[in-house]
């Protein structure tokens, strides 16, 4: 099971947290809160995995579309804190390169 927390920042950045596992069942939750937030016009998100516990390949392709989409509308989609086992999967499949983990929320798009 996971639970996703949704707000905008005073900046006008996205910010999405995963709570629980990221995986086929939740991907489909998270491309659609992606896409949402697009739509709203809001093209700079950052996905906090401070709390997300596991992701599998249908949650790094949801990471990745959604990185795909915002570049598209010229913005962008970073993570910030990922979790040792989810640092892990991005390190082995080296997506870690496109999606380099930022320190917090509120800096994500100001270093």
């Amino acid at each position: 099971m996971i639970e996703f927390d949704v707000r905008t920042l005073e900046s006008g950045v996205g910010a999405v947290t995963p709570r629980g596992r990221l995986n086929m069942v939740a991907a489909r939750q998270l491309k659609d809160i992606l896409t949402t937030l697009s739509s709203d016009g809001v093209h700079q998100i950052v996905v906090d995995l401070a709390e997300t516990t596991f992701v599998d390949s249908s949650g790094l392709g949801a990471l990745i579309g959604g990185v795909k989409s915002t570049r598209q509308m010229g913005g962008d989609l970073r993570i910030v804190r990922p979790t040792e086992p989810v640092l892990a999967v991005l390190q082995i499949t080296n997506l870690d390169k496109i999606l380099r983990p930022r320190d917090s929320v509120e800096l994500a798009f100001h270093e």
